[in-house]
């Protein structure tokens, strides 16, 4: 199950965010998203788990303060397709 986990300090990395899952379980993955442009935190990430540990995540992670911000953390939802923008030429 992947899961989304917002509200994150900005100085969180990809390793820190495993690392704050692992206390849970195994991590298949984790991924703090960046801005493109200035490779800054976006302030949100994903962790992938197994179901029943992912349930257990959500359970313990969701509210659980890091660097005085509470996580917010779910179930990630499927990201809708983006229309197609048309072009002007």
């Amino acid at each position: 199950m992947r899961l989304h986990v917002g509200n994150l300090p900005w100085k969180v990395r990809d390793g820190e965010l495993q690392e704050l899952f692992e206390s849970v379980g195994p991590v298949i993955s984790a991924r703090v998203i960046t801005d493109h442009g200035t490779n800054r935190s976006r302030g949100f990430g994903f962790v992938e788990m197994e179901d029943d540990l992912a349930r257990q995540a959500i359970e313990k992670m969701n509210g659980h303060e890091v660097g005085g911000r509470p996580l917010r953390v779910s179930e990630a939802q499927q990201r809708e397709p983006r229309a197609k923008a048309s072009s002007r030429w």
